[in-house]
């Protein structure tokens, strides 16, 4: 379930601050929210794998976290994540 590196970076686009950018919180969200969707799908076979979703709910936190962090410092970032990835309602 890992991201290949061609979609990571396709992922990452825009939303990095400069090249080698992979640790500000919008692309740590954006990989996150990547992995939250696989898994999710994964789910929908596997209803039972309780160990992963277990992992999947820490993610969740962490990506809560992180866009409360984006949302406190940086507001204009915050909405322009928040609109690519199309989290919030």
């Amino acid at each position: 379930m890992e991201i290949d590196k061609e979609k990571k970076q396709k992922l990452m686009g825009d939303l990095k601050m400069h090249t080698k950018d992979t640790g500000s919180p919008a692309v740590q969200v954006t990989l996150l929210t990547c992995r939250i969707n696989n898994l999710t799908e994964h789910f929908k076979k596997h209803k039972k794998d309780i160990h992963s979703r277990q992992g999947l709910l820490k993610m969740v936190n962490r990506r809560r976290r992180l866009l409360k962090y984006l949302k406190e410092n940086d507001e204009t970032k915050y909405r322009e994540v928040v609109d690519k990835l199309e989290l919030r309602k």
